[in-house]
């Protein structure tokens, strides 16, 4: 996913400076009010796959629409512990080159239970485990240019463990109480959409019941 904008810019000049690679042969597709004419795949990778549709656009115009597919789902998990704090995880961002404190949360394989896939990045990315779960909410991110879904939990009845990150993964731990969190989001210093849409869910279930 780091690569993603050159590989965009690279996918692209290819698509321009060769003959359509799409597959002519497979019927329009309805998509809504759109239609799909051709898709041709710019890129692809374990994790993801762009693609490069030709449409008739909601107006009945030509256009073009470029779709971001990822492989999995994203999960979410707002763990809290017996002292009503929350364990947030820092790292530093490849993409936006900047330090991010968040929630843990990870990617979970089409073939994976959400619900299993959050244990697991629970525990990779902070050795804990939780002896409560519950669902909170789906979501979808960037939903103009990817297809990306996901579902939040929430975590309680903690027991720490050992960690296992991956190895693209240089990770810190840190716990913060609720008003922390909330005041951190309020000044930008933490800015990851699904750790503010889950803190700001878990903080409603609190505060209103």
């Amino acid at each position: 996913m780091a690569a993603l904008a050159n590989a965009v810019s690279d996918g692209y000049n290819r698509l321009m400076s060769t003959e359509p690679r799409a597959d002519d042969s497979q019927p329009p597709v309805t998509v809504g009010p759109w239609r799909r004419r051709t898709r041709q795949t710019v890129y692809e990778n374990p994790w993801l796959t762009l693609w490069h549709d030709e449409v008739d656009r909601p107006d009945g115009g030509p256009g073009i629409y470029g779709v971001v597919h990822f492989a999995g789902r994203a999960v979410g998990v707002v763990a809290v512990g017996d002292d009503e704090r929350i364990l947030l995880v820092g790292q530093h961002r490849y993409t936006l080159d900047a330090y991010s404190w968040e929630i843990p949360e990870g990617g979970v394989a089409a073939n994976e239970d959400m619900e299993a896939g959050a244990r697991r990045e629970l525990r990779e990315e902070t050795g804990f485990e939780a002896d409560s779960w519950r669902f909170l909410f789906r979501f979808s991110l960037s939903n103009s240019v990817t297809d990306e879904v996901g579902d939040m939990f929430l975590a309680t009845g903690l027991r720490a463990g050992v960690a296992s990150p991956d190895d693209t993964e240089d990770l810190a731990v840190r716990w913060a109480t609720l008003d922390e969190v909330l005041a951190e989001i309020d000044r930008g210093e933490i800015h990851d959409l699904m750790t503010i849409a889950a803190v700001q869910r878990y903080a409603l279930g609190v505060r209103v019941g």
